[in-house]
């Protein structure tokens, strides 16, 4: 009899490509188990069945539990898991990631480890932000200088449209309390923003540590990647919910922005931005999901195939 322990991966030419798959999978407040090569959700409402080959990451949010089987299937084909707050405005911990391929890990590397690629990648997230303004031929400083004032200028706006009192943004680290309402609501949908782009960041195997705009932080391109939607998603939840009432501020804040998140399917988004940001056609090549192919690196930039042993004279 064939058991589950002892069945073989299945190989990345079996499994469903990542770009055909479901992006983020999420679930709470359920038992996730195996039923052959699928998952079972079990909650109040009953029993689901997942194909689990259809799941690109899949996101365990509050009250839910997963059996060793449900994880020993999701990992023979392939998919991520990741666990999360309440819609992921809380990052926790992950498994593997989405792809087997380097291919976005490298070029990420590829980009940061060179002064000009890393200013362009910076000046291309400014562009993201801030579409209307072109920062072509802006320096570091220049770029800090102008990020600046749209946000203040964002802030403004903000409290105009609200009607919110607005005395400059004030935070403490580690004294979450200290600041007015409004600081504090700034400072809890930034801080699940972080929880959402890391999540992303790690389903894409992509680093944490290496920023273009953050540095010198293990979480550096993850607070790159939340910024990118600060002006736009962040900042107008926080206003809106200090507008509404000072009462549970942090709590209201994180449950207005996890649905704004979900109106905005802001996962599937980040990971096209973060797409655009790090590979030359915004895309990963068509190979790199599903062949799971190993190299060495030579001189010149040539790679040879892996598991043979090389000697010299062998015309490599």
């Amino acid at each position: 009899m064939t058991t589950i322990g002892s069945r073989p991966a299945s190989s990345p030419r079996e499994l469903t490509r990542a770009a055909d798959r479901a992006c983020f999978v999420y679930l709470e407040r359920c038992t996730v188990h195996r039923d052959a090569n699928a998952i079972t959700v079990e909650d109040a409402e009953g029993t689901t069945h997942i194909p689990s080959a259809t799941i690109g990451t899949l996101l365990l949010g509050p009250g839910t539990r997963i059996t060793h089987q449900a994880m020993s299937v999701l990992g023979e084909t392939g998919a991520g898991v990741i666990w999360v707050g309440e819609h992921g405005v809380r990052y926790y911990a992950a498994g593997r990631a989405l792809s087997r391929s380097a291919a976005l890990a490298e070029a990420q590397a590829s980009c940061w480890a060179n002064r000009r690629t890393r200013l362009e990648v910076a000046r291309a997230m400014y562009r993201l932000r801030f579409p209307d303004e072109d920062p072509s031929g802006c320096t570091r400083q220049e770029l800090l200088g102008r990020e600046g004032r749209r946000v203040k200028d964002c802030y403004r706006a903000q409290a105009q449209r609200t009607g919110v009192s607005w005395r400059g943004r004030r935070y403490t680290p580690g004294d979450f309390a200290s600041g007015d309402p409004i600081n504090q609501a700034i400072t809890a949908a930034a801080q699940a923003m972080y929880g959402v782009a890391h999540a992303v960041v790690a389903a894409l195997g992509c680093s944490p540590a290496l920023g273009f705009v953050h540095s010198g932080h293990e979480l550096s391109f993850v607070l790159d990647i939340a910024d990118l939607y600060k002006t736009e998603v962040g900042i107008p939840i926080a206003f809106d919910a200090a507008a509404a009432s000072p009462e549970d501020i942090g709590a209201r804040t994180r449950r207005a922005l996890r649905d704004r998140i979900h109106e905005l399917r802001l996962l599937d988004r980040i990971v096209a931005d973060i797409h655009h940001l790090l590979l030359p056609d915004g895309t990963v090549p068509t190979t790199a999901d599903n062949i799971d192919e190993v190299t060495l690196q030579s001189d010149r930039d040539l790679q040879v195939a892996a598991g043979v042993n090389y000697a010299p004279g062998d015309g490599w």
